[in-house]
């Protein structure tokens, strides 16, 4: 998007929010209005007279404030209630979003539609909403901190712009933190997890990043050129490439709280109970599974596939194996 695009959709929505402010909050200045969107008064004088000329009844109150006049109304969106039902879906998905700039926007968003749309559609959605619920153990699992506030922003605008990020990127395999200098190429959510997809100067690859695992980040201004050749749903289908397995796995309820939002695939069927939760995905890589699940201990059991189980049960020998030695050593 080059910087007059940019103008053009910010002046865009700052015109609908004067809209909307106006009919909130009448008798506002032209001082109020300028402090409150953090632009000049001579860009509020300039847009109010783009609002009059586009046909909103804008009038000078005794008080010595704008206002619109009483009875205007914008358009309603012309949207039915399958295509509200979608977009009441995709906002409350961004509100369980564990940064909260993404929650705060996404709120924002469900009010403005909302407030533009047919009284019918208004109390469909309002019924909807009580009625729905995404991703229910995301109230606990996927609150984010205050560091990864606007991390999501920052990384969508790097992706946009071609803009190079340097960061401090946790390996969990390693325990350690490495700085990575990154090319971002692509934003994906799969696995309950933001991911960054980016070519690694460190590794001399494309490799994939998961947004909770960076410490710190911040966006260069230097500039890099897309690979020609790279193809992200080639890519991604790549990924997931492999003999796949169908995996069942039993999680206590306290253990699945926090294995949710780790397991390394789609979850194709969830069934709980009071004692516990049920999933099947599906896995190419057993050994990577097997390692996995050491760290649930107990709270979690395989039920599918054999081979899983079998070589949990040899991690879970060698493992007991290693601290017998150590004891019986002097």
């Amino acid at each position: 998007m080059s910087k007059n695009e940019e103008r053009i959709l910010n002046r865009t929505e700052r015109l609908f929010a004067l809209v909307l402010l106006l009919q909130n909050r009448p008798n506002m200045t032209a001082r109020d209005l300028a402090e409150h969107f953090g632009v000049s008064r001579r860009t509020i004088f300039r847009d109010l007279r783009a609002l009059g000329e586009s046909g909103v009844p804008l009038t000078y109150a005794d008080e010595g404030g704008y206002e619109i006049l009483e009875g205007y109304q914008l358009p309603p969106l012309m949207l039915t209630a399958r295509e509200a039902a979608t977009l009441l879906v995709g906002i409350e998905f961004m509100k369980r979003q564990p940064d909260a700039s993404l929650v705060k926007d996404a709120d924002e968003v469900g009010l403005k539609i909302r407030a533009v749309l047919p009284r019918p559609i208004q109390e469909y959605l309002d019924r909807l909403r009580s009625r729905t619920v995404i991703g229910p153990y995301w109230y606990q699992t996927m609150r984010g901190s205050d560091a990864e506030e606007g991390r999501w922003y920052d990384l969508s605008e790097a992706v946009a712009h071609q803009r190079s990020v340097q960061m401090d990127y946790y390996v969990p395999s390693r325990d350690e933190v490495t700085r990575r200098k990154v090319d971002p190429l692509a934003l994906v959510y799969y696995t309950d997890q933001w991911n960054l997809i980016a070519y690694d100067h460190l590794r001399k690859d494309i490799r994939n990043f998961r947004l909770d695992r960076i410490r710190k980040m911040y966006v260069s201004s230097e500039r890099f050129e897309r690979p020609p050749d790279f193809d992200l749903a080639a890519y991604l289908e790549e990924q997931g490439a492999g003999p796949e397995q169908r995996i069942v796995l039993r999680f206590t309820r306290q253990a699945f709280a926090w294995a949710r939002r780790s397991i390394p695939a789609r979850i194709e069927e969830e069934q709980s109970d009071e004692q516990g939760v049920t999933v099947t995905f599906y896995f190419e890589n057993l050994d990577y599974l097997a390692h996995w699940l050491l760290r649930y201990g107990t709270q979690a059991h395989v039920l599918e596939p054999a081979a899983l189980r079998e070589r949990l049960r040899h991690l879970a020998l060698a493992l007991a194996g290693q601290y017998t030695d150590a004891t019986a050593s002097p």
